[in-house]
């Protein structure tokens, strides 16, 4: 058993079940080493992502959002690039998927590609925090 096994399991962190998974999630992802991309803090609430796409058209590119978990995948086609004889091929060509957790209330602002680069914003809108008292009812 690990400590984040055993961090996790403690009786005062109820209904973080889910957490160890994404935490799981997380660092197979962060073991994948294509496409490059760097994590950037862009003001006090925005993260930008940005990916090193170069060859890849907007169309061969895909960025998805489901539940928590930021998708983005590039899936290259190469039926109408005919046979190329290449002396040296140090540019990858092979398609790629590359998964983010996001915490709670972190929302994709937008994608944009440029000079090869894929940035995906981030932004964390202001939030209200509000205090709710519960009642206490008698038996």
């Amino acid at each position: 058993m690990t400590t984040r096994a055993i961090l996790f399991d403690s009786p005062f962190l109820l209904g973080f079940d889910h957490t160890r998974a994404l935490i799981d999630r997380a660092a197979k992802a962060a073991a994948e080493s294509y496409p490059p991309y760097n994590v950037e803090q862009v003001g006090e609430a925005a993260v930008r992502i940005s990916l090193a796409v170069a060859g890849f058209s907007p169309e061969e590119l895909a960025v998805t959002l489901e539940g928590r978990q930021l998708t983005i995948a590039g899936k290259r086609d190469d039926a109408g690039r005919g046979e190329q004889a290449f002396l040296h091929r140090g540019i990858a060509a092979r398609g790629f998927v590359r998964s983010f957790v996001l915490a709670d209330g972190l929302e994709v602002a937008e994608a944009k590609l440029e000079h090869g680069l894929l940035h995906v914003d981030l932004v964390r809108p202001e939030q209200d925090r509000q205090v709710r008292r519960i009642p206490i009812t008698t038996g």
